[in-house]
């Protein structure tokens, strides 16, 4: 119960959380954290890419279908990876600690 009232008082922040598991998970999950509840914790561990513009087509340019292109005009092309992010749910009863910014 104790480390679910920290982690409330951490929304919105940059956290890592160290659980009890271990492999690449023992490394800790870095991210925001976005949501708390008695059971799990929700870190956003990637952000996704934002929606495209749907006007750019006709207000700025052309569309580019080349190898890794986008749209393209208005002095800008489309560099984003268009990853649609990562959320990271830890179980309460598993973390062994957490670590966020003393301010």
């Amino acid at each position: 119960m104790n480390n679910f009232l920290d982690l409330c008082r951490h929304i919105g922040e940059t956290v890592t959380i160290f659980t009890t598991s271990g492999g690449a998970s023992g490394c800790g999950f870095t991210g925001v954290l976005i949501d708390v509840n008695p059971t799990y914790c929700r870190l956003l561990t990637r952000m996704g890419t934002p929606p495209a513009n749907p006007l750019a087509e006709n207000i700025c340019g052309e569309f580019d279908n080349g190898p890794g292109r986008g749209r393209k005009g208005c002095g800008m092309e489309d560099t984003y990876d268009h990853s649609v992010g990562s959320v990271c749910d830890i179980p309460i009863c598993k973390i062994a600690s957490f670590c966020h910014n003393a301010i």
